[in-house]
């Protein structure tokens, strides 16, 4: 499904051109009503990727209606480039996670590498200054020739870009699970900050207006690619990809660079009515959203708009996706000024159209009028579609093969686990970005739960990205929920309040009943857990039809959810901090086995359900506790850390290792010993601290001591039994060669 060469009659498509472009043949004649007969070519191509899934999220939209987007911290919410929360001091947080993940399936370094350059341009279009990535990425197999190549060229891909235009990236995840093989998941989160009165909107308005675009010259790479690569299965042809890879953008990191500081100045100086950065369906999309937020029309002469490659085609020009460009909106007495700025930066600027007051957006060729569409129609008159979810009867995904003996030591599956590529050490990966350029970061990737950011005004910014596939597999609504919980956890661990939630729901082709039931479970239990943490969602991102010839992905809803700290200098960390220290297990921790690492070590398929209900108002309460024992400024707990992949022997060692200190641990009994150092679930954190500390921690949640920080050693004794007894040195040979074998 490729826009360029489609068409058989420019003139007069066919039906046969729409099927070709993705549109149904009910969406066809839709559009033939909408337009009053049939479109010509420009307006079939604008049509087909505004009303595609990505630009559309007609299978999603109803669903997104439930969840939770207004809160006291809110300042802007879904529906504008990014979300913006209250930090304080007439400062705003923008941030928000977006997907590149078919593009990266086809070619991962610039897949990614544009992923990164959108993102930021969603931070800047509202005017926020971007100051950190994140970066969420799932991968098959590392064992895999592919999964490497593809890892490889998407990590070197978000460096390239990140690094080059100064914003550090500061955190991330990354898992290596099969059913990501053909189809990975490339999602990038970015924040920034603004002066609350900088925000600018993307609404068009006062017509007479003039429409500028300015940034990188317009060609023919990207052409359909966004908006149709993510709006249908790869297939088969993905591990090749050849054919596809013109549809993907190449991204130029510097040229952005100027983009951003020109946007920023145009803004400060009070230039722009409104300002849309160009992304999936490029022209189309941006100039035709201006349009419907602001409830105007919109004119478009395309041969204004500066050209990379001679000869485009009108609608050529219209979808193109090339990178690094912005529209706005400027009053016709400043448009000199703005000219000049663009000039100062060195982007090419153009006024290239006018707002109406049609409620149309026509596109001329050179004063030739060579498309005329209702604005409601383009955006607004997409039909929605209702999912018809079931959930399924037989497993969706095979059982993992076996790399652990179900009867291993305790020590054993300890090491097993530390080095097995969801939890082993990430430095082969992280090491590429550059993590602390503008001099804000307060903690690093390897150094806390969540990355911490100072403010002006010494409080600071954290900011987490979470999620967790095999879990929402096996139960999507409750593995959402942990997921939520986890983005929390994260924050309580830093000292961090949350204020505002943004998700990247990645899933597989909703016309399916299967994947239905798990994106209507998954955003049931999204809205849930975001309403009793009061982190309401400001913003985000749909990913559908992720799947291959051998099926979907893990339903993976990806969260980013960013708080505040009152004083960047009790930011927490995870590292144990002086020998001598109590360590003490908290939070209403209720471990399992269900869809743990250590389940999947021992090759054993998904169960159907991770238990009973949880008790989010408890885990809630207890992460609020957490939180003012980072943050206090008196008894202030020395680590925190919570229990996630790996479960609590897990847990212990890597406190002992982002610490260089080692712990004596002795556990209760229990009637599974595998359970209690290796059982998965939220709600359970480790903290150290001074016996005040703890106590201080007691007075408003249960707090059972388990240890002592000490030694050169982790020794964890089970009912009496020493079941663990590791060298520090051992542990960091296991958890740092996990992915050192396939990526020196």
């Amino acid at each position: 499904m490729v826009i360029r060469g489609s068409f058989g009659d420019t003139r007069h498509p066919s039906l046969e051109d729409a099927l070709a472009l993705g549109l149904t043949r009910e969406e066809y004649e839709l559009v033939c009503v909408k337009q009053g007969g049939p479109p010509n070519q420009v307006e079939l191509a604008m049509y087909s990727l505004l009303w595609s899934e990505h630009c559309a999220y007609k299978h999603s939209k109803k669903l997104l209606r439930t969840l939770p987007t207004e809160g006291p911290h809110v300042v802007m919410g879904p529906g504008e480039n990014a979300g913006a929360v209250d930090v304080g001091g007439g400062l705003v947080c923008a941030f928000k996670v977006e997907s590149h993940n078919h593009p990266s399936a086809v070619e991962p370094f610039q897949g990614a590498a544009t992923g990164v350059g959108g993102i930021l341009r969603d931070i800047f279009a509202i005017g926020a200054r971007p100051i950190a990535v994140l970066d969420s990425l799932r991968f098959g197999e590392p064992s895999v020739a592919r999964s490497r190549y593809l890892i490889d060229g998407a990590v070197s891909g978000i460096g390239h870009y990140g690094n080059s235009i100064g914003v550090p990236t500061v955190g991330g995840e990354v898992y290596f699970e099969d059913p990501y093989e053909q189809n990975c998941l490339v999602n990038a989160m970015a924040l920034g900050l603004a002066r609350r009165e900088h925000l600018i909107r993307s609404a068009a308005a006062g017509p007479g207006n003039v429409v500028i675009l300015f940034g990188a010259s317009t060609g023919r790479d990207g052409i359909g690619g966004a908006s149709v690569l993510a709006s249908a299965e790869l297939g088969s042809d993905a591990e090749g990809g050849q054919d596809k890879r013109p549809t993907v953008q190449v991204g130029d990191p510097f040229e952005e660079k100027k983009l951003m500081e020109c946007s920023l100045e145009l803004l400060r100086r009070g230039l722009l009515v409104s300002l849309q950065d160009l992304g999936a369906a490029g022209l189309t999309s941006s100039a035709s959203e201006m349009a419907s937020k602001g409830e105007v029309g919109i004119d478009i002469d395309v041969a204004m708009v500066p050209l990379r490659e001679p000869g485009m085609e009108p609608f050529e020009v219209m979808v193109s996706e090339s990178q690094e460009r912005m529209l706005c909106v400027v009053d016709p007495g400043d448009v000199e000024e703005v000219m000049a700025l663009c000039d100062k930066w060195e982007v090419n600027g153009a006024a290239i159209g006018a707002v109406t007051d049609s409620g149309r957006v026509r596109v001329l060729d050179a004063g030739e009028l060579v498309g005329d569409m209702p604005v409601r129609a383009l955006v607004d008159d997409c039909p929605l579609y209702d999912l018809h979810p079931v959930k399924p009867s037989e497993p969706l995904y095979p059982q993992p093969a076996q790399s652990l003996a179900s009867e291993a030591e305790p020590q054993e599956t300890l090491l097993a686990l530390l080095s097995c590529p969801n939890i082993a050490s990430r430095r082969p990966l992280f090491e590429q970005y550059d993590a602390i350029v503008q001099s804000r970061t307060v903690r690093r990737p390897d150094e806390a739960d969540a990355a911490v950011l100072v403010l002006p005004d010494g409080s600071a910014l954290a900011v987490s990205i979470d999620g967790n596939g095999r879990r929402v597999a096996a139960d999507p609504y409750r593995g959402t929920v942990e997921a939520v919980l986890e983005c929390s956890a994260n924050l309580a661990c830093v000292g961090a309040e949350p204020l505002g939630t943004t998700n990247n729901l990645n899933f597989g082709n909703p016309e399916k009943p299967h994947v239905a039931w798990q994106l209507a479970e998954s955003v049931r239990g999204l809205a849930d857990a975001c309403r009793t943490l009061a982190a309401p969602i400001v913003g985000g991102n749909v990913s559908l039809y992720n799947e291959g010839s051998t099926g979907p992905i893990y339903p993976t809803p990806v969260i980013g959810m960013v708080g505040r700290l009152p004083d960047a200098r009790r930011a927490g960390r995870l590292g144990f901090v002086r020998a001598g220290e109590q360590i003490a297990l908290v939070g209403p921790f209720a471990p399992s086995l269900a869809a743990s690492e250590l389940a999947k070590l021992r090759g054993k398929p998904l169960p159907d359900g991770l238990g009973g209900e949880l008790d989010v108002a408890a885990i809630v309460a207890a992460q609020a506790a957490v939180r003012e024992g980072v943050s206090r400024a008196e008894s202030t707990l020395s680590s925190a850390h919570d229990i996630a992949e790996g479960g609590l022997a897990v847990a212990l060692a890597e406190c002992c290792l982002a610490g260089g200190l080692g712990a004596r641990v002795e556990l209760p009994p229990s009637p599974s010993p595998s359970v209690a150092l290796f059982g998965e679930g939220p709600g359970g954190f480790i903290v150290s601290g001074a016996p005040e500390a703890l106590r201080a921690l007691a007075e408003r949640l249960a707090v059972s001591p388990i240890g002592t920080v000490g030694g050169e050693a982790l020794s964890i004794e089970l009912s009496g039994t020493a079941v663990v007894a590791i060298a520090l040195e051992e542990l960091a040979q296991a958890r740092s060669g996990g992915l050192m074998e396939y990526f020196p």
